[in-house]
């Protein structure tokens, strides 16, 4: 069988191929160092706010948000909390006051089952006080529901949420049931936005609205 080198190579062949080659490895080395120094920078905790805010704004809350914008949604807020400036949120003063809630893949929240008009159409918020481990979601129009609960930390940014009190139309006040409890992981905080993540999987973005607010004892 035939091979296809030559069996003696003669000197003229192979010194042009073995002077070249200190060369190209000089070269190779050069390429590849580069690209160190030429990576992309990554958005900015600013620029990745406003991108996460105007995905949101046309989602009423998260009520029109299909499986792309959920997904889009999930991803910008992903980066978000990948450089969250507050490792310690239950230790920080930026925790505390009141809360818009701005997007949420909570369905009981949206009550995505009933008509448009038997959801909740104003505003709803959401209050915390780390100082008394009280925390407090308020409905407006139509119902003005609200609900408030104690909180339980569970280590720097979980806490378990423990109900207590509802009231209907924010007038009558009705004890909670036993199985009123989940937990609440805050993900992302500055003086601005909050992100938290609940037990379930859903996500819940924020703004901060009132931050001298007082949940009620």
């Amino acid at each position: 069988m035939a091979l296809l080198l030559p069996s003696s190579p003669s000197p003229e062949r192979v010194s042009p191929l073995l002077a070249a080659a200190p060369q190209e490895s000089k070269w190779r080395t050069r390429v590849s160092f580069f690209p160190s120094f030429i990576k992309k920078r990554g958005k900015s905790r600013e620029e990745l706010k406003e991108e996460l805010l105007a995905a949101i704004a046309p989602l009423d809350r998260g009520a029109d948000a299909g499986p792309e914008d959920q997904e889009s949604v999930d991803r910008i807020a992903s980066e978000l909390e990948a450089i969250n400036p507050v490792k310690e949120p239950l230790k920080s003063d930026l925790l505390n006051g009141k809360w818009e809630l701005l997007y949420t893949t909570s369905r009981s929240i949206l009550q995505t089952q009933r008509p448009k008009f038997l959801r909740p159409n104003g505003k709803i918020y959401q209050a915390i006080n780390t100082d008394t481990l009280r925390a407090q979601n308020m409905e407006t129009w139509p119902y003005f529901n609200q609900v408030t609960a104690n909180l339980v930390p569970l280590n720097e940014r979980r806490v378990a949420v423990r109900f207590d009190t509802f009231k209907i139309f924010g007038l009558i006040p009705i004890k909670a049931p036993e199985g009123g409890r989940g937990e609440l992981e805050i993900t992302y905080l500055d003086e601005e936005i909050r992100i938290s993540r609940g037990d379930k999987g859903n996500l819940f973005i924020l703004k901060m609205v009132d931050p001298t607010y007082r949940v009620p004892v």
